[in-house]
Parts: C-alpha cells; structure tokens; sequence
C-alpha cells in the first residue's frame, strides 16, 4: 500500500514538474527580452519605418509565445504561491502584448499586421503565435456564472409564459378545422402504413412464385464451388486492396484517419480528464493555502509577540537616550504618517540628528533669502535650456520613431525577480503534491505580526516619552506649556479641483438585483448562445507582407479577424489589472456582408469572458423607455448595472442606421435615438470600467464618416473568407454538423466553386442538406459533393464589387487616409519601402525644407 502511494505521488510530481520547467523555459526568454525591454542606455530613435516594425513584430511574436506557456502553466500548476507569481508575470505579458498591438497600429497605420516574413525568419508556423485566452477568465468566476445564470433563468421562466400565450393567439385556429386536418393526417398515416405491408406480402409472393417454378438445382457441385470461390476470392481481393491503398493514403497524408468509434480512451479526452483534475486541486490547495494563512499568522503572534515587543521597545528606548545625551533633549516622535517608530531606524544617527538641529538653528534667518535666491536661479537654469533649445532639439524630433513608455514592462519584471530570489534554486524534492510552502507564509506573516506589534508598541512610548519630557521639564523648572519643539501641520490636499462631477444617480433607493431584473424583463439584458472564438474557424494569411511591400493593400483573412477580437476585446475585458493600465479600447465595429459572423464574434467575446448582454439595436429599444427621460433612464440603467456587474458588452446592431443622413419616415424603429447619448455615454468610461461597446454593420458606407468613426475606436473589417479558409471550414462544418468525411467529397472542388460565400452561407447549405434522414443513411449512402450544391445555388453570394466598396469605404476613415498617405509617401521616396530610403537628392532637398519650416 506504502509502495503504491509513493508512486502515485511520483507520477504526480512528474505531471507537475513539466509545467515546472515550461514555467523555467518561459522564463529565461523573459529574461533575454527584458534585457532587451530595459537596457542600460536609452536606445537611439529608428529612423526606418520597416526596421521600427520589424523590431516590433519580433518583440510581438516573442511575447506571444512566452504568453501562451505561461498561460498553460498558470492553469496547471497546483502551487497556491506559484500561481500568485505566474499570474503577476501573466497580467503583465497580456498588458504589453497590447500595448505592442497599439505600437504597431500607430506605426503602420491599420488595425492589421502581417507577420508572414517575421514567423519563416524565427521559424514558426501561424499556430505558434496563435494568442490563447487564458481560461481564468471563465474559471475563477464559475461561482457567480452559475448564479448569474441561475437569475436569469428564473426571471426569463417569470415571463416567458406571457409570451407564449402571445404566440398560441395568433396560431389558433377553429376546433372543427383542427378536427378535420388531424384526421386527414391520420388517413394518410394508416394508408401508408397499409401500402408498405401489402407491398411487403406481393414480394414475400413473388419470391415463393419464382422458388417453385426453378424446382431443384440442376448445377454441378464442383461448378458450384469454383463459382461461389471466384466471386468470394474476388470480393476479398477487392476488399484488401481497397484497404491497402487507404492506409498508404493515410500514411502519405492525403486522406485523414478513420474516426474513432468511441471517444472515452482517446488521448485528447484523457488529457483534458487530466487537466480538469488538476483544477480541482487547485482548489483543495487555495482552500489549504487560505486556511494556513490565518493560523500560521496567530501561530507567530502567540510564540513571537511578546519578544517582538520588548525588543522594539528596548531599541526605542535606546534612541531616546543616545538622541538626548547627543542633543541634550529628548527627540520629538515621528507620527504615523511617517511610519512610526519604523521611521526612526531609518533616520539618522544621533550626531547626525545634532549637526542637522545646528543647522536649522543657524539656517532660521536665512532660509527664506536662500529660497528667494533658489527660485531665481531655477529661472534661470529653465531660460538656459530654453535658449540652447532650438536646431538640436528639432533635430531630435525628426531623427524617428521610440517606444513609448510601459506599465507592464515593471510588472513582468518584479515576477521575473521573484521567480529567480525564490522559485528557481528552491528545491522541492520532497513536496510531492506541489502544497503551499508555510517558511514563506511566515516570512511574509512575521512581517505584518511585526507592523500590528509596532502600532501598539507605538501608542504606548509615546505617552512614556510624553511623561520623560514632562519630568525633565519639571526637574528644571519650566512651565509645563512650553515646548521648543512644534508640532508639523498636516497641509491639506485640494484634491477637489481636478475631479468631475460624479453622474447623479437616478435610481438611488433601487437594489442592483431589481434593476437587472427590470433590463431582462425589458429585453434588453439578452441570454448569450455558448460560442467560443474557437469556433470561428480561418486560416492565417501567408501573403499580406509580400502584398504589402508591392504596396498592394491585402484583404484581411478570417485568422486576421479572430485575432483582432481577441487584442481588442477578450484580454480587456478579461482581465481588471489589465483594463485599468492598457491602451483603453472602448468600442469596436465589425463591419462586413451578410454571413460573416459579426454575431457570433460577439457572442464569442461574452462567452469567453463570461460578460452581460446589452441589446441597444434600434429594433429591440423601439417602443421602450419612450421620451427623453425614457431614454435617460435607460443609458443610466444599462451603464449602472453593466458597471455593478462587470465586464459587459454593449451591442448594436445594424449600427451604421444611427448615423445615417435620411431615415425613412415610415421606419418606426428611430434608429437615430441613440446618437447623441451613446457618445456622450462612452466619455465617462475609465480604466476602470469593464465595458465595451460593439457595433456590427452590413453597409457601413450609409453612415455620416465623422460622427461614426468618432462613436467606434476601432474598425474591424470582416471580408469573404479566401480559398484557404473555405477549404477549413468546409471540413470542421461537415463533421460538426454530423457529417462524415470520405473520398467521395471533393474539399478542394468545392472550396474553388463556393468563392464568394461566407461561412453562414455554408452553414446553411450544409443544414439543408445534413437532415436527420440524411445523417443515419450516412453508412449506407456516403455524403457526396454535389449534394451540397443545390442549396449554395438557391443563395446569393457575395460579389467582389461588394467587397471593394467596403474597401473603398475603409480607405475613407482616418486611419485609412494615414495609410494610403505614408504608402505614396514611400512611393515618392523611390520605392525605398517603409524606410524611405529612395532617391538621395530629392529627400535631402525636403529634408531642409522641413527643417527651415519648423
């Protein structure tokens, strides 16, 4: 029994220690990038547009993979202190991941970057830097999901009865009529079932009929052998050779393997089993962790505080008599504010102290001339500066492109730090099932005993040093009120200036559970399908950089997109120490046909993120919330709660109606309602503040470019999946919608003919076509090409005029207009690329012109 535990343990030790090392590996490249990140000289401005986003690219890419190991470690490891450092470094890698996607957004003037050249020069495929969605965003919060949803549930089962009874009114229909069409069905169903039996016994006739007119077999035995082994050698060679060129098929890679009948004993299912344990560990582990926290704590406070006490009171006894046989007086106590008694060992020595009370003593006069004269020559040192700024200084500012400063790059630091003072030379040998460490618990407990101990501690020498000076002052026959030492004033902060007015509060004597209530029953919190980004299939674009460089502007592919949603949406909204220091993204549009999956990216980033629905679309408000007040009471609702019940997603669809010139008048759904409050709405979003507004367009170019770029930060445009994304999803489709793949179904034919339709074209033809019927005939009758044909023929796909207007339209926006600027600027240069090192007289020229301008 022994021996068996032991090597259950190790196995476990095993299992833990590889996201031990992957964590070590992550690690030391953190270590060479930040090197790089914080180098000892601030590095020289880039003038090169190509080379500035080169070494961004190449940070990116870097910083993705590190992200994606520690992303894996941080769901695995079971350590309760490990898990604090790896989700530290974590928020910091998601933090600069964006900042670096901001970087490359200003340099090149677009929402998307292509990495094709960077991935074959580091040797990595797409799938390498593939941005994973940390899955604490969902895990750590499976407690309130669950409640959340559970609310939800009982308030859609409160009403949703009335709106069944508003469906059963307008589909019913007359007793007798019902009567007749239910009868007529069930004559139908007898006559059927009538036929089939009869048609049954005609052939069970036949077959008897044809038996008795070929009477006894008239065939030689020997013949009959030879025919019976013929035909059976034959099937069986058939059969062989058929299986033969299958697996040498399989073996080349040029037909997928064979579905596995049962999935419980596949490695995949295994493995996921495996990870799911682990969590639960996790938690046993936190549950152990936390508990130890608080008994180690009182653990050091009984055996520890005492000694602790009257050491500290011994040593600042200490330092009042050094300090008064030093200054001849006792010192003045340092206030709270200062840190206490902690202060005093952080100041100076006693002579130090008596030098510095000369000082002030002698200083008294003239400190306020000196003050005056430093003022003056502070003036002068700025005029100084100011006079020698001029040519060097424009020089400067024309020399190119910096990095801007971080805010994560110092959290990815202090991680890194603690991984190598604590976690790299800690031998963990014996800790088999990976439990928290109780030496640092203490460690960072004794700490916070000490500070607790040091306030009390505190109180009382004050009042002692209190009594020791009023004895003194008696001894020498001083009066009891006079004190040479004054106490400092606290200046008071004037922290009122620089603050808004906060938003008055229409519903203050209303519960935030009552208000959610009220939006669900209104319909405007709406229940999220379960869709996950992974779901959204697309193959990455191999050719972007090269269309780029022949400065051809590339249309995005469907990875594109994907990873754009995750930057600008998933990891914000995921994370709060990520939201509050990141580049904030308050809204986002996806723009593109019919069929292209706006919807689901946006139920995707809810699912992913576990957010709230908002539904603002002009045809779900229209009739709510009426009036002026109606339509303040509603934006104050929505952001009120969404703010209480953080992170939550603002959607409007078809959001371009909103900024159209001429609205129909005979639209009853007032799509311009929300025009003006919207905007106005998202200025008082801060850093704090999970929300994001998304808007999905089908024909953006209908609405007014200012006032619609001015609403939606960023732009995402969503095209016609290319030859390669079809291709993908014409497989994952088929077999999702419980098809099977065979030899029969030309991929590659039907991927060529199917140009032009986006995924939920497919989605239907492949809906249409895969009935439940057509499903378990699937063994009989495989699935065959041209079934799916018909359906495609029936829709209408999208033509390249549709797409070239969305990108014309998008060459329009501000950023479109900043890009096609810098491409003709490289075009004039010479064709030096992003650089602009063309023709050398010409640029010189222009060079000093811009000099003499500035």
């Amino acid at each position: 029994m022994v021996v068996k535990l032991k090597t259950h343990l190790l196995i476990l030790y095993l299992y833990y220690s590889y996201y031990n090392k992957q964590w070590g590996e992550a690690q030391a490249a953190l270590v060479d990038i930040l090197q790089q990140e914080l180098p000892p000289e601030p590095a020289k401005p880039e003038r090169d547009r190509l080379a500035a986003f080169q070494l961004l690219a190449t940070m990116y890419i870097k910083y993705i993979q590190i992200f994606r190991k520690m992303e894996q470690s941080y769901d695995q490891v079971v350590h309760p202190q490990k898990r604090r450092v790896l989700r530290h470094v974590l928020d910091g890698l998601m933090g600069r991941i964006l900042e670096l996607k901001h970087e490359m957004v200003n340099l090149e003037y677009s929402e998307y970057h292509y990495f094709d050249d960077v991935l074959s020069d580091l040797k990595l495929t797409p799938n390498d830097v593939e941005i994973p969605i940390p899955k604490y965003f969902i895990n750590e919060r499976t407690k309130s999901l669950k409640e959340r949803e559970k609310l939800l549930g009982q308030i859609l089962a409160k009403i949703g009865p009335q709106d069944q009874d508003k469906e059963t009114e307008e589909l019913r229909m007359p007793l007798e009529e019902a009567m007749r069409l239910i009868q007529v069905h069930e004559r139908a169903r007898q006559g059927r079932l009538r036929a089939k039996f009869m048609r049954e016994i005609r052939q069970q006739e036949e077959r008897e009929r044809n038996a008795s007119k070929q009477g006894q077999s008239t065939l030689d035995p020997e013949v009959a052998v030879l025919r019976i082994q013929k035909i059976w050698k034959g099937f069986a060679q058939r059969r062989r050779t058929k299986r033969e060129r299958d697996e040498e098929m399989m073996f080349i890679g040029m037909a997928p393997p064979p579905l596995p009948t049962s999935t419980k004993n596949l490695p995949q299912s295994l493995a996921s089993k495996t990870e799911e344990q682990r969590r639960k560990v996790q938690d046993q582990h936190e549950q152990e962790f936390q508990q130890s926290l608080v008994t180690i704590k009182d653990k050091i406070r009984d055996t520890e505080g005492q000694d602790m006490k009257e050491t500290m009171m011994d040593q600042i006894r200490q330092w009042f008599i050094e300090c008064r046989d030093a200054t001849g007086k006792f010192p003045d106590y340092p206030d709270e504010d200062d840190g206490g008694s902690a202060a005093i060992f952080r100041q100076k020595d006693p002579a130090e102290l008596e030098r510095e009370m000369k000082e002030k003593d002698e200083d008294k006069g003239k400190g306020k001339k000196d003050k005056k004269k430093d003022k003056k020559d502070k003036k002068k040192d700025k005029k100084g500066k100011k006079g020698k700024k001029g040519k060097g200084d424009d020089e400067e500012e024309e020399e190119g492109w910096k990095m801007a400063a971080s805010n994560f790059v110092g959290a990815v630091n202090e991680g890194s730090d603690s991984y190598k003072t604590v976690w790299q030379t800690r031998d963990e040998s014996e800790n088999f099932s990976q439990k928290h460490d109780s030496e640092l618990i203490k460690e960072e407990k004794r700490n916070e005993v000490e500070e607790e101990i040091r306030t009390q501690v505190d109180e009382l020498m004050r009042t002692e040093l209190k009594n020791l000076k009023s004895a003194v002052d008696r001894d020498k026959g001083k009066k009891k009120g006079k004190k040479s030492g004054k106490k400092k004033k606290k200046k008071k902060k004037s922290g009122k200036k620089g603050k808004k007015k906060k938003e008055k509060d229409l519903t203050p004597d209303r519960t935030i559970e009552d208000l959610y209530e009220e939006l669900v029953t209104q319909g405007i919190i709406v229940r999220s399908p379960v869709t996950t980004l992974q779901d959204y299939t697309g193959e990455y674009s191999y050719l972007g950089t090269t269309l780029r460089q022949a400065n051809i502007e590339p249309m995005p592919s469907l990875s594109d997109v994907r990873r754009l949603v995750t930057e600008f949406g998933i990891l914000h909204l995921g994370s709060s120490a990520v939201h509050e220091k990141a580049p904030l993204t308050k809204s986002i549009v996806l723009a593109g046909p019919r069929g292209t999956g706006k919807k689901m990216l946006v139920h995707s980033i809810c699912t992913e993120t576990g957010a709230n629905l908002f539904d603002l679309s002009a045809t779900n408000i229209a009739g709510k919330y009426p009036g002026k007040d109606g339509l303040k009471m509603l934006m104050h609702l929505v952001f009120k709660v969404g703010r209480a019940l953080q992170p939550s997603v603002i959607f409007v669809g078809d959001c371009e109606r909103m900024f159209k010139k001429k609205v129909p008048k005979t639209d009853p759904t007032d799509p311009k309602r929300l025009k003006k409050e919207l905007p106005k709405a998202l200025k008082n979003i801060k850093g704090e503040d999970r929300l994001l507004l998304v808007g999905t367009s089908r024909c953006p170019f209908d609405a007014e470019m200012k006032p619609f770029v001015g609403c939606y930060q960023r732009i995402i445009l969503i095209p016609r999946p290319d030859y390669a994304s079809r291709h993908l999803l014409w497989r994952h489709l088929i077999t999702k919608f419980g098809g099977t793949l065979s030899n029969l179904i030309d991929i590659s034919s039907l991927s060529k003919v199917t140009d032009g339709y986006t995924p939920g074209h497919m989605v239907t033809a492949i809906q249409q076509v895969l009935t439940e019927r057509r499903i378990q005939q699937l063994s009989k009758k495989p699935l065959q090409s041209v079934e799916f044909i018909a359906p495609l023929a029936r829709i209408d796909p999208i033509y390249k005029e549709e797409e070239e207007s969305f990108k014309s339209w998008y060459s329009k926006t501000p950023l479109g207009k900043k890009r096609a600027k810098a491409a003709q600027a490289d075009e004039d240069d010479g064709g030096g690329g992003k650089g602009g090192k063309g023709k050398k007289g010409k640029k010189g020229k222009k060079g000093k012109k811009g000099k003499k301008k500035k």
